[in-house]
């Protein structure tokens, strides 16, 4: 146990939260890579023009969303709130497993995807402070990692032995036992609360709309906006050439689930290696300026590379380089900027970040990147650069900053 504590950088009373936190999100991201081959498989024969739509409607839905989770925020504690949510979605699953709609499903599991995501998130920034996150995102990411690797592996493994409805009830009942993990990691919150915020037992209170507000009002928190912005728009144009090279590399519908299953291990295999072996180091190396910045860069380069050659070989380095950097390096960074604003914030208006600005940069990028968009997403990952650099300048180190 002490060679792992120090290799992982854990500090004493600490171990039992990261254990849980890393099972929680195993099983979360288990639960969404259980169901994501299949979504993006229907979603090739679907067609680009129908996914413009179907982002549309997703956007929309975040948008409805929003002031309802603010309403549960305002009236239930956090150890009832994240079990209402995760049983909601459980029961959602079960019911696509007697009718499943593709529409309705694609809607669904993109919410579910950014929704759930974004809470899980939220409690950790609010276990943990900012010096913590440093040392232990990149841990708890890889429990994330290990679910993603586990979750195509079944996939892969039973696409052609199972009905889809077997992997809908297989993805409910992970969801169901993840509420466990919520449970332990409340109780040890309560014995080691954050200094300066309020009782763990309390609802956040607030209005339903203070997310919104907060957002888009903190120069700190509209950048992050920007950040993001930048990164589901460029993963949506990544995404729409992916549609278009796959839907002529790869004709059969059972051969595109195998490859982009095997893509994801793939991904998911870097990541967990980068997280486990690299991330805490990195940050004490580099701080959070470089590991912010690296991703976009590499947006840049790769984007022109694709635009000068749209290959099934340049999609695949391209898109498992730059997935397995944002899951494994620019994802935990940009989480722990959310360790530095006030719990109301961290819910709402992280929120309203990870889920409205979020789909909304899907929605709008699918009406703007139509046709050849390599060199015109390359200038938006410009931009994104510029933003992470205000961002790793605002933070400086991982200590505190202002909002």
């Amino acid at each position: 146990m002490g060679a792992i504590s120090r290799f992982l950088k854990i500090q004493p009373g600490e171990f039992p939260a990261l254990a849980w936190s890393f099972a929680y999100f195993f099983l979360l991201l288990a639960s969404y890579y259980l169901l994501r081959p299949v979504r993006d498989s229907l979603a090739i024969e679907t067609g680009t023009d129908a996914l413009r739509w179907l982002f549309g409607a997703t956007f929309v839905t975040m948008l409805a969303l929003v002031p309802l989770f603010g309403w549960m925020c305002a009236r239930f504690p956090r150890k009832t709130l994240l079990p209402l949510i995760y049983g909601f979605f459980a029961l959602n699953l079960l019911l696509f497993s007697f009718y499943l709609n593709f529409w309705i499903f694609f809607v669904w599991l993109s919410v579910f995807n950014l929704f759930a995501v974004s809470v899980f998130w939220s409690f950790m920034a609010d276990l943990f402070d900012t010096p913590q996150a440093a040392r232990l995102y990149g841990t708890i990411a890889a429990g994330g990692s290990c679910g993603a690797i586990a979750g195509p592996l079944v996939a892969n493994l039973l696409s052609t032995r199972v009905p889809t409805e077997g992997l809908l009830v297989a993805a409910a009942s992970v969801l169901l036992v993840m509420i466990l993990c919520i449970h332990q990691l409340s109780n040890w919150s309560n014995a080691h609360p954050r200094a300066g915020d309020p009782p763990p037992g309390e609802p956040i209170g607030g209005s339903i709309i203070a997310g919104a507000v907060a957002a888009l009002s903190s120069p700190f928190l509209l950048a992050i906006c920007g950040y993001l912005f930048c990164y589901t728009a460029l993963s949506t144009a990544l995404y729409f050439q992916q549609v278009e090279i796959l839907r002529e590399a790869l004709p059969d519908r059972a051969e595109r689930v195998r490859f982009l299953s095997s893509v994801d291990l793939v991904v998911n295999g870097l990541t967990l290696l980068i997280q486990l072996a690299a991330f805490s180091r990195l940050t004490a190396r580099f701080g959070p300026l470089v590991l912010l910045t690296v991703m976009p860069v590499v947006s840049v380069i790769g984007f022109l590379w694709l635009g000068a050659a749209p290959t099934l070989a340049a999609l695949v380095v391209f898109g498992v380089t730059r997935r397995a950097g944002e899951f494994a390096i620019s994802k935990p960074a940009r989480e722990a900027l959310f360790t530095a604003v006030p719990r109301e914030e961290r819910y709402k208006a992280k929120n309203f970040i990870d889920t409205v600005v979020y789909r909304g940069g899907d929605a709008l990028s699918g009406w703007i990147f139509v046709g050849p968009v390599a060199f015109l997403a390359a200038g938006l990952a410009a931009v994104w650069t510029g933003l992470a650099v205000y961002l790793g300048t605002r933070m400086k180190s991982w200590s505190r900053a202002s909002a």
